[in-house]
């Protein structure tokens, strides 16, 4: 042969085995893989900054080919999947799938049960990482295995490019906590109590396809994180289970939440202060507390959220609809607010905005100060109200609410006659809005 030849030859031997993905934009070695679809999670969300929130799914002969993963299954570890003790094998399995160079999963394996202690995911990891659960975790009921933190059971930290999913069941064993609790018993003291699954300081950030149930107090939380994609979650603890929030959002920027059902003791979901830009579309809440903004400016402090979608959601037999609550003497804004094409069933207060909150036994001092509430919609908002007060809107003397509209408001008392309270708002009627007896 040549050696013109020679080195055509050897150039196209190079070309085909140089990865294809360096070609193509948006695609990086960060990229995660789903072993059980052969799928990669390119990790740039969200519609909200104008691409596509979330993970592109790719199909499963273009995600084998772009991405090289390493499995590590909890069982290989020591984890036996029979009821047993597996922190150990968890923690284990999590480094070494965290330490990989390449992108991982890591898998619990279906119809086992895991138990575990309080545990953290920790990063940051050398490249993305999935966490597969297809079989159950188990909280711990030693109430005294949490005794160096009693707010935390599973918790993710500093890691960047994480999917957790797989349809599996984590469940928080909560009947424990709420025994003890304060709002159960006066006479207990009031203590703190672990939240199931927490992810702090999170980003780029996927979670679905997950069954949470009985948390010992909020079931999910994401704290400062950035970028996150919640879906098809199933969120469920008894009605008078005490602070058991489904989803909770705090300090947290560029977040979506779809497609969940959440019926908890609490607030299907809760925002509150150094939240951005968060969507929440279809939502089934009940029972529960509702969709809540706030509560904010607790204790005096300051607090901001801004820039929060409803969009699409049905509430049944909760104790408030959308509402947004805030202590009097705080500070801040809520501002920017939407909520828009939502079902009420049966639902106490389906509409409220509250700037005199007070949950405490003693009557809340009167304070000027407050926490500014502004340029928030209710739009096409139907159902029936179990309250003879379907809208109530009251704010302060001294920071009234501003810019308040309804639009396409039909709520009704189901043969009883309800009405609206509205106080120190300045409010604008679009369309029909209405609150009737039938």
């Amino acid at each position: 042969m040549s050696l013109q030849a020679h080195f055509i030859a050897s150039l196209i031997v190079f070309l085909l085995s140089f990865p294809s993905y360096y070609s193509l934009p948006g695609i990086s070695e960060a990229s995660d893989y789903d072993a059980s679809a052969g799928r990669v999670y390119p990790w740039y969300p969200s519609t909200i900054q104008g691409r596509n929130f979330g993970s592109k799914i790719m199909s499963s002969k273009m995600g084998r080919s772009l991405a090289a993963v390493k499995t590590f299954n909890v069982n290989d570890y020591g984890a036996k999947g029979d009821g047993s003790d597996a922190t150990k094998a968890f923690n284990n399995a999590w480094k070494a799938a965290c330490s990989s160079s390449q992108g991982s999963v890591l898998v619990v394996p279906k119809h086992k049960n895991y138990l575990l202690k309080p545990i953290t995911f920790e990063g940051p990891c050398k490249s993305s990482i999935t966490l597969q659960i297809y079989g159950t975790l188990q909280a711990s009921t030693d109430r005294s295995a949490y005794s160096r933190d009693l707010t935390r059971w599973l918790v993710f930290e500093n890691v960047q490019n994480l999917a957790v999913e797989g349809g599996g069941t984590i469940n928080g064993n909560g009947k424990i906590w709420w025994e003890n609790s304060c709002k159960v018993n006066d006479d207990l003291s009031c203590k703190d109590a672990p939240t199931a699954l927490l992810f702090y300081n999170c980003k780029n950030l996927v979670v679905k396809n997950l069954k949470i149930q009985n948390s010992q107090k909020m079931h999910v939380s994401f704290e400062k994180c950035v970028g996150v994609e919640v879906s098809g979650l199933t969120i469920t603890a008894p009605v008078d289970s005490p602070n058991t929030d489904g989803i909770h959002v705090t300090h947290t920027q560029n977040i979506q939440i779809s497609s969940s059902v959440i019926g908890t003791g609490d607030d299907c979901i809760s925002i509150v202060s150094g939240s951005q830009k968060v969507q929440a579309t279809g939502i089934t809440c009940g029972p529960g507390h509702g969709i809540s903004i706030g509560s904010l400016g607790d204790g005096n402090s300051e607090a901001h959220v801004s820039d929060v979608t409803v969009n699409g959601a049905t509430l049944t037999g909760t104790t408030n609809g959308v509402r947004i609550k805030t202590w009097q003497g705080g500070s801040g804004s809520a501002s920017n607010i939407k909520f828009q094409n939502i079902e009420m069933h049966n639902v106490k207060n389906p509409i409220s905005i509250d700037q005199k909150y007070c949950d405490q036994d003693k009557p809340c001092k009167s304070q000027s100060r407050a926490v500014q509430v502004q340029n928030v919609l209710y739009q096409n908002i139907k159902g029936t109200s179990s309250s003879s007060e379907a809208i109530q809107i009251v704010c302060s003397e001294k920071f009234p609410c501003k810019g308040i509209v309804l639009q396409g408001i039909d709520l009704r008392g189901g043969g009883k006659a309800v009405k609206a309270e509205c106080n120190n708002a300045k409010i604008t009627e679009k369309g029909n809005v209405s609150s009737s007896s039938t």
